[in-house]
């Protein structure tokens, strides 16, 4: 069960704001540009984000947000972290009881506040 829909929308409001100065530099942060699906707004959402193989894992702590909706709807987007700019396509939701794709120190987190639902994507060259 995601995390309730009105903590996401403060976080969208108020925390979101001082998270987009650092996220994109931060290890284990990032954020992710898309374009709406039906307004065709660019947004840039800060999100965790885990490097695993040749993808990239977020764990859907809010469930299947307008931002990951938008991700799907495009293909793909771009997405700053570590100070640079990573494309990301074939985006795909997925249910992981283990937790597995994320590092271990995540796995406890994600289990205590019961988030086993992920989006993954594809890292690609421009």
């Amino acid at each position: 069960m995601p995390l309730p829909k009105s903590l996401a929308s403060f976080n969208r409001r108020v925390t979101n704001k001082v998270s987009r100065l650092v996220a994109g530099r931060l290890p284990g942060f990032g954020i992710v540009n898309h374009v709406g699906r039906r307004s065709g707004r660019e947004y840039r959402t800060p999100v965790n984000a885990f490097h695993h193989g040749d993808e990239y894992v977020f764990a859907l702590t809010y469930g299947p947000g307008d931002w990951v909706k938008n991700v799907e709807a495009a293909g793909g987007c771009t997405m700053q972290t570590r100070g640079r700019t990573v494309h990301l396509t074939t985006p795909r939701r997925f249910t992981d009881a283990t937790r597995s794709p994320v590092p271990g120190a995540v796995r406890p987190i994600l289990r205590l506040i019961d988030v086993d639902e992920f989006l993954a994507m594809r890292i690609t060259t421009g």
